[in-house]
């Protein structure tokens, strides 16, 4: 099945409507697996409180933990899913969410983390939180982000691959992808489809070099993407015909595909990146999760460790 039965969901306490613990009870009913509701709360006017004595500041803080935690029991009392799964409550005390949720899921070994994302209506776009940005580059387990896509029978789970590469990291993660994608279509009683984007032709190349012919260039190009993507399916058992090599950037070619089968899930590699880099949105992963309408179930490559520790 999914290799998903360890489920740790992350509760928004600004949001009416947790779509994660919805999302996490819905994947568990089907994978036979079991949810922790999992909640970081910090109320930052416990820093001017430093005049109380140690106990009252432990009170102040227990107080507001004991109120949240039932607040959530009574919310899943009312979820429907929630009658024939294991679920468990945690409310944590610490002033940065995503470090607190990374540190849950390695401490207790989770296989997944969901966590909802939030609809901007003036826009009509979704939000990105900086949790979320810090849990796809972060979290050392598979991250879940929800939408507001249903998961209906015979859906399309999209698995985006790179398959143009010799780089042995891109292949081992192109085979991540693409077996997650077949578990998760079993799991949902959906079907398997694969989309790879190749780049064009580069403009430079083309001014500089009057001789160069771009559409040969481009035809070789999609060419070796599309023999690529061929054997990549048939080694790993997916339908040829539901494979698609498109020129264009990644986060152009990939929502357009989802779009255009209307997928319930995309599922996407993730490199984690520490330092200047991270701080900037270049990732091309991110960009495509930005344009999405649908889940997203993002996979760290093989041997990744967390920046964050225990």
């Amino acid at each position: 099945m999914s290799g998903f039965n360890k489920i740790l969901a992350v509760i928004d306490p600004t949001q009416e409507q947790q779509k994660s613990l919805v999302r996490a009870l819905e994947l568990a009913n089907k994978c036979d697996g079991s949810v922790t509701a999992f909640l970081s709360i910090y109320d930052f006017s416990y820093d001017m409180t430093t005049m109380l004595s140690v106990e009252e500041r432990e009170m102040m803080r227990q107080a507001v933990v004991d109120d949240r935690t039932e607040w959530l029991v009574a919310m899943i009392e009312q979820q429907p899913n929630a009658q024939n799964i294991k679920v468990d409550v945690k409310v944590v005390w610490h002033n940065r969410p995503y470090e607190s949720i990374i540190v849950e899921a390695m401490a207790e070994n989770y296989d997944l983390i969901v966590k909802g994302t939030q609809q901007h209506d003036t826009l009509k776009s979704v939000i990105f939180t900086p949790t979320d940005w810090h849990l796809l580059r972060k979290a050392p387990v598979s991250v879940l982000l929800v939408k507001d896509h249903a998961w209906p029978e015979n859906g399309v789970v999209l698995g985006a691959v790179n398959v143009g590469t010799e780089d042995e990291a891109h292949q081992s993660l192109n085979k991540r992808i693409t077996e997650t994608c077949k578990d998760m279509a079993t799991v949902l009683k959906g079907h398997v489809h694969l989309v790879n984007s190749f780049p064009g032709t580069p403009i430079n190349i083309a001014i500089e070099i009057p001789e160069f012919d771009p559409q040969t260039y481009n035809q070789s190009v999609k060419d070796h993407h599309v023999a690529c993507m061929k054997q990549h399916a048939e080694n790993l058992g997916v339908d040829v015909a539901h494979c698609h090599v498109k020129e264009g950037l990644p986060e152009d070619v990939i929502p357009a595909i989802a779009k255009k089968f209307d997928a319930e899930l995309v599922v996407i590699g993730t490199v984690g990146r520490q330092g200047i880099s991270a701080a900037l949105i270049g990732n091309t992963a991110e960009h495509v999760i930005d344009m999405l309408g649908c889940d997203v179930l993002a996979l760290k490559p093989e041997g990744f460790e967390s920046p964050v520790k225990l």
